[in-house]
Order: C-alpha cells, then structure tokens, then sequence
C-alpha cells in the first residue's frame, strides 16, 4: 500500500523528506553495517537534499547511487550529478558517490553502471521524483525502455530533452526495500490524482511508495 505524508507546503514537505531518509538510512546502517541509496535528479529534491546534509549520519558508511542521468558532458549545468553534488555531496563528510558516465554515450554508460551494481541484489532505499506525465528516473509512459529488463538501461528518444539518457530499470527500482518520493505544487495534482485512482503509470508500477507531497500536489482525501 501507499503511504501518503501531505504538508502544507513545499519545505515543510522537503524537511520531513529529510527527517524520513535521515532515520531510514541510519537504521539500514545500524542493521547492515552500510547503506546503498538512489538519489533523484531534476530541481525538486534540492531542498530536501540540503536539509539531509545538515544530519549528523555516517557518511562513510553510505554508498550513493543515481536512478538516471542524461546525456550530457561532465560538469553540464543539467546533469542530476552537479545538482546532487551542489546540494548534498559537497556539504557532507567521506562518502562512496557511484556517477553514471554518460559522457561516454548512453549504451557504454550503461553497461559501465550495471557492472557497478552487479552486486546489489536489493537497494536499501530508492529515493526519486516524479514528473507531471507520471515518469520516474528515466521511465516514461509508453516509452520501450519500461519492457527493458537489464538493471541499468540505455533511454533514447526521451520525450523531454535530452533525447538520450541512462536509467535504472524498473526491474531495479521495484526491488528497493524502500521507497521515497517527494511532489510538489499544482502541476503535479493531476497525475497525482491519476494514481489515487489506480492507474498505472511508472512511477507506481515500481511498487508501494511513500508519498511525500505538499497541499498544492494533493487533490483528494485518501
């Protein structure tokens, strides 16, 4: 089953995003001994990023993974690698940071990456966003990459630029132990509303999740 966590508003949505990935990740660490995470791209986790690094957490025993990367040179303004290095990683002690190489191209890159993660049976948490059409990572609607079951995929002809990209699969992100997804704002409410009603889109179909969203996402009493 979701879990749906609403605030009323944006930070305070990013702030208990952190508490709950704060909390996840030391019991993980407690248990295990380490803790392997996906970490979202695009603009909405920066906030929610920033309050995590302020958390008094063993970064040494934290290995970061990526749920998708685009096509883009190192150090490209648009790559989820600097936005999570400008809000996360730069702020926080010793940690393991896997980047997917996709200024390698995304077929070279995402066998680089599996052979990364060849050894991960089960991420701890996967932590990811979400878009108005319902795609998560790299997996959109109706696109042939959601029939691709390797654990890390290469994406052409994204529908939103740029065209190609790597991303871990659905195969991948469905065996998480946990799942984190935070949305924000207006925009959102209508795919939000689609997935209270049971359509399935592919951020849902990686299996039960809990929501983190702020007033403007939510449409419906659950």
């Amino acid at each position: 089953m979701h879990e749906w966590h609403i605030y009323p508003d944006f930070t305070e949505a990013s702030k208990q995003t952190a508490e709950f990935l704060a909390e996840k990740i030391q019991h993980v660490i407690d248990e295990k001994g380490a803790c392997h995470i996906i970490l979202p791209g695009g603009n909405t986790p920066a906030e929610s990023l920033g309050y995590l690094a302020t958390k008094s957490l063993d970064w040494d025993k934290i290995h970061w993974y990526l749920g998708d990367e685009r096509c883009l040179p190192s150090l490209d303004p648009e790559r989820n690698d600097l936005m999570l290095y400008n809000n996360l990683w730069s702020k926080i002690g010793s940690t393991h940071i896997y980047r997917i190489p996709t200024e390698l191209g995304a077929k070279e890159a995402a066998a680089i990456y599996r052979n990364v993660i060849k050894d991960i049976e089960r991420f701890d948490i996967a932590y990811l966003g979400m878009g108005e059409d319902g795609h998560t990572a790299s997996l959109f609607p109706q696109h042939e990459a959601l029939d691709d079951h390797r654990s890390v995929i290469p994406v052409s002809h994204s529908p939103k630029p740029p065209s190609d990209r790597v991303s871990l699969s659905l195969v991948t992100l469905s065996k998480a132990k946990i799942k984190i997804v935070l949305v924000s704002g207006q925009n959102k409410a209508g795919v939000i509303k689609r997935i209270k009603e049971g359509e399935s889109l592919p951020v849902n179909r990686i299996g039960d999740i809990n929501w983190f969203i702020d007033e403007a996402a939510n449409t419906t009493e659950i």
